[in-house]
Order: structure tokens, then C-alpha cells, then sequence
């Protein structure tokens, strides 16, 4: 009898037994039901990161200007409880906001600036200035802060309920096409007590990438040559031209590219060129900048600039000088921090295109003739390692054959650090041109920016909340990352900031730009309050993706 009551009380228990653990095993942690959390805040906030993208992008601020960038953000974030520090490194637009307590300290970036002459209405398809000649939004700069601070302010909001410890620090990059600030914060300490950084930069996939970036450090630097005014017809023989030492400058050093490594690259601009034509220039300056594969390289190339800049004032009998307006390191990131992140991007995927999405990219990389017309990435990307080797020179194994730069490296050898790239872009396009504005105020990058701020927010939660993902990362960083290569600044405590560049250009074109300032209050977009029909196309280019869309339905 006792065995059969035995039986039956088994039977009677145990399917309700295996139901609660089903249950207990299907229902989410407590971390998981947080990253949920925020995930559907964000998609809440959908409103607040377009105001926000759009706002930015309607300033087409230039490097250190970024004046109105930094009121509007500022106001923002300490309306939201940050506690902000403005004015940092000696940068009128730069800025640091914090909130919360104690560890970890996740620093969370992205830049402001613009790009010079790329002035252009988004949403449509081929150039069509809103101001001719001025700056514009010709990377996507102003789509990287959106995404911060509405992940930060999801992330917040847990915190605050949960009574999780830890502190955010928004920060922007300041003048990053300048590269002019990063080094300086790091050199000023403002990033010596940090955890890890998290750092966004707009692309035209969802990802991220440990290693080494297989870019180029940079130094940036203006040499200026001083000589003497004459008559240039009266009595040209009592002139020395400091721009005839400008030009041998640049013509011994095209001679002296031949016989440098591939891995350099190097380019100019005559910054002064003397005041006109008939007085021989007393003054002339002309700016490098001067990228390589490694700190000791950049070093070299940069003073082989100085010799040779030497030799064309001893060939006029000019005076010379040099002053390093930026700098940045090639970079490498963490690869913990990477793989958590990563984990996320995952789960979010890329954004769902609509057909109108799709026939913007299309008909931009046909109008630039892109080497695919392919419109939006419709699979993300698989997370980049360190690169391999991909060249033989004189017997020695290269790795990547390098080519762009960016500060963020700085901040990445100096702790933890990764880059979270969102697709807010379209894919093909040249970089650093009116074309890369087409798609910055427009659903695309409203898309790429709520996708990327989920990724974001999850992340941050990981941080916060598994202490491991942040020892794992020093490790990384301390016993791979700078066991053999330690952080050395190309920047020396006698340099300071180049804030006056740009202050003439912004002083012409903000007169015009600001009667296109994007307002809120008024307009739900900036496509509303400017009138453009998304997307606007010509009539041949609308033509032209029809047929090609009837012939593959053929």
C-alpha cells in the first residue's frame, strides 16, 4: 500500500514539477529581461534620436566650431541629470557629461564635425546643396550622438530603478576630420580613471572588429616659411618667396614618395599661398598630413618632412617653422568587449529597408557610380579579427596595406576600447563628400541610429552587470594589446589645440545655414520642414531603377 501511494504521489507531482523547471528554464535572467528593457524603451525614444540626428545635421559645424553642436547637446544632456564639463583641453565645443556613481566607469563617444564644401539636401539623389559651397554632413558625424545618448538615457533609467552601480560619460569628438582632439583629452587625463570606452561611427552595416584596425596613424602638420616682400616686377631680386619655399617643399617631397614604404600615405594643401600676384610672398604655409603603419614610422615620415622643409628654406633663404596641429595612433580594439557586443548586434540585426530606403541608395550609387549598386546591407557582417598580412616588401611581411585614420585610436591605447558602426550610410559612396550627406537626415539613418542604440544599450548592461567582461578586457589589454607596443604620444605637453582653424569658413557660411536650422516644434523632420518628397530622384534616374526592376521580374 505504501508503494503504491508512493506512485501515485510521483505521479500526481512530477508533471508539475517539470513544468516549473520548463518554465524556470524558459524565463529570461534578470540581465536578459533588462536588455529587453531597453530595447523597448529605445524604440520609445525613436522620436528623440531623429530630433537629435537631424539637429546635428542642420548645424554643419566644422572642426573646433562646433558652437551650436555644443549648446544643444550640452542643454540636453543636464536637462537629463548629467552632470556636464564643458570647455575640456582647452576646446571651447568640447565637453564631457556624467551621471551615476562609483565603478565602472564606461565612457561612451562619438563625433560632431562636419566636412568642408559637402553641403547637401538629404534624401535626394544626386548633389543639390542647401547652401552652395558650405559645409555639410559629408561622413554622418551628426547620426553618432543621437545614438549615445538615447541608449544612455534607456541604460539610465534601469539603473536608477535597480539601484545599479556605475557611471556614464558622454563625450563628443571634437574636430575628429582635424584629428584635433582625442590625443589631448587622453594627454589632459580625462580618461585616466575610465573602465572602457565605447565609441560609435556611422557605417553602412551593424558591427564591430577587434585587433588591429589595419589603419593609419597620422600626424598633422602646418609649416610655415617667412621671407621677404618685393615688387614682383619692380625689383624682384630683393624678394625672398616663402612661396617658392612652399613649392620646393612639395616637389622634394613628391620626388622622396618613391622611396618610401606603400604602407605611407601623404597629402597637402597650400593653407597660404601669399596675398596676390604682383608682391613677392613674405609669408606661405602649407599643411601635411603624414600617415603610417606604426608610431616609429609616423615619426620618421614626419621628420622627413621637417629635412626636407629645411632644405627648401635653405634654398630661398627663407625661415621656417613647424607647428603639429593633430595626431592619432593606427588602431586596436578589445576583443572581449568586441565579442560581448557583437553578441548583441545578433540579436538586433539590421534595420527592415523600405522600398523608398532602398531606392534612395540605389539611385546615389548609380549617380556616383559606385562599383555596386546594391542599395542597403540587407545581412549583417560578420565580426572583424586582426588583419592578416597581406603584402611581401623587400623580403618583409606587411600587414594591412593601410589608408584612413581616425583619433579614436588614442583613446583605444590608452584603455578598453571598441567602435560600434551602424548603418546610416549608404554603401559605395567616396567618403568625405556631399554624397555621404544624402542619406544622414532621412528614415536610413534613423533606422541605423535606433539599431545601433539597442546594440548599445545591451552592451552597456553586459558591462555593467558581469563584472568579467571588463578583467577580461584589461587582460586583453595589458598581456596582448601593449605587451610589446607600449602608447607613446605624437603629441608633445608643449602643443595645444589648433581651435582657430575653421573660424573664418563657419563665419561666412552660419549667416546662411542658420535659416535652415532644423525646429522641432514645428516640423516632425527635417525632410518635412525643407519640403523634400522621400526620396526625390530625376526623372531618368527613377527611369532607370524601373526598368531594371520590370527586367529582373521578367
Amino acid at each position: 500500500m505504501k508503494n503504491f501511494t508512493k506512485i501515485f504521489f510521483l505521479l500526481l507531482v512530477t508533471p508539475a514539477l517539470l513544468l516549473a523547471q520548463s518554465k524556470k528554464a524558459k524565463a529570461p535572467d534578470k540581465l536578459e529581461r533588462l536588455k529587453q528593457e531597453a530595447v523597448a524603451d529605445i524604440d520609445k525614444r525613436k522620436d528623440q534620436a531623429q530630433q537629435i540626428n537631424d539637429m546635428l545635421f542642420s548645424f554643419s559645424e566644422l572642426g573646433f566650431q562646433e558652437d551650436e553642436t555644443f549648446k544643444y547637446l550640452t542643454t540636453l544632456l543636464e536637462k537629463e541629470g548629467f552632470k556636464v564639463q564643458k570647455g575640456i583641453a582647452n576646446m571651447p565645443t568640447a565637453w564631457i557629461a556624467t551621471w551615476g556613481s562609483g565603478k565602472p566607469v564606461i565612457a561612451i563617444g562619438s563625433d560632431v564635425d562636419c566636412i568642408p564644401k559637402a553641403s547637401q539636401k538629404p534624401g535626394v539623389a544626386y548633389h543639390d546643396p542647401l547652401v552652395e559651397g558650405a559645409p555639410g554632413h559629408g561622413e554622418g558625424h551628426n547620426s553618432g550622438q543621437a545614438l549615445n545618448i538615447v541608449a544612455a538615457l534607456a541604460v539610465k533609467q534601469l539603473m536608477e530603478r535597480e539601484k545599479i552601480p556605475g557611471t556614464l560619460m558622454l563625450w563628443p569628438g571634437v574636430a575628429e576630420e582635424l584629428v584635433g582632439a582625442k590625443a589631448f583629452y587622453v594627454r589632459d587625463g580625462y580618461f585616466k580613471d575610465v573602465d572602457a570606452c565605447i565609441f560609435t561611427h556611422v557605417g553602412n552595416n551593424l558591427g564591430v572588429s577587434h585587433g588591429d584596425a589595419g589603419n593609419n596613424g597620422i600626424v598633422s602638420v602646418k609649416f610655415t616659411f617667412e621671407g621677404q616682400a618685393a615688387h614682383a616686377a619692380g625689383a624682384p631680386w630683393r624678394g625672398k618667396s616663402a612661396l617658392d619655399a612652399v613649392e620646393l617643399m612639395n616637389i622634394g617631397w613628391n620626388f622622396r614618395r618613391e622611396h618610401l614604404e606603400l604602407t605611407q600615405r601623404s597629402h597637402y594643401v597650400i593653407s597660404d599661398g601669399g596675398d596676390q600676384p604682383n608682391v613677392v610672398p613674405s609669408k606661405a604655409a602649407v599643411w601635411y598630413y603624414f600617415r603610417e603603419r606604426s608610431y616609429p614610422k609616423i615619426k620618421k615620415l614626419y621628420e622627413t618632412g621637417v629635412k626636407i622643409a629645411e632644405g627648401a628654406a635653405l634654398m630661398t633663404d627663407t625661415k621656417f617653422t613647424y607647428e603639429i596641429l593633430g595626431s592619432a595612433w593606427p588602431g586596436h580594439f578589445n576583443k572581449p568587449i568586441a565579442e560581448a557586443m557583437d553578441a548583441n548586434i545578433r540579436k538586433v540585426g539590421l534595420p527592415v529597408w523600405s522600398e523608398e530606403d532602398q531606392m534612395l541608395a540605389k539611385a546615389s550609387q548609380k549617380e556616383l557610380q559606385a562599383p555596386k549598386v546594391e542599395g542597403l546591407a540587407m545581412k549583417l557582417d560578420s565580426m572583424k579579427s586582426p588583419s592578416a598580412p597581406t603584402a611581401m616588401m623587400g623580403g618583409q611581411m606587411m600587414t594591412s596595406m593601410g589608408g584612413g585614420s581616425d583619433d579614436i585610436a588614442d583613446i583605444a591605447w590608452s584603455l578598453p576600447t571598441v567602435v560600434l558602426r551602424y548603418p546610416s550610410n549608404i554603401p559605395g559612396l567616396p567618403g568625405h563628400h556631399w554624397s555621404n550627406a544624402i542619406s544622414m537626415a532621412t528614415p536610413i539613418a534613423h533606422k541605423g541610429v535606433v539599431a545601433g542604440a539597442k546594440a548599445e544599450a545591451m552592451t552597456l548592461l553586459d558591462m555593467l552587470l558581469k563584472p568579467e567582461i571588463i578583467k577580461n578586457a584589461w587582460d586583453y589589454y595589458t598581456k596582448e594589446q601593449t605587451k610589446e607596443i607600449k602608447y607613446t604620444p605624437l603629441i608633445s605637453p608643449k602643443e595645444y589645440p589648433a581651435v582657430y582653424l575653421n573660424k573664418e569658413i563657419m563665419t561666412k557660411f552660419k549667416p546662411e545655414l542658420k535659416k535652415y536650422y532644423y525646429d522641432p516644434t514645428k516640423y516632425k523632420t527635417y525632410l518635412e520642414q525643407l519640403g523634400i518628397k522621400y526620396p526625390t530622384l530625376r526623372d531618368d534616374q527613377r527611369a532607370e531603377l524601373m526598368k531594371e526592376k520590370e527586367s529582373k521580374g521578367k
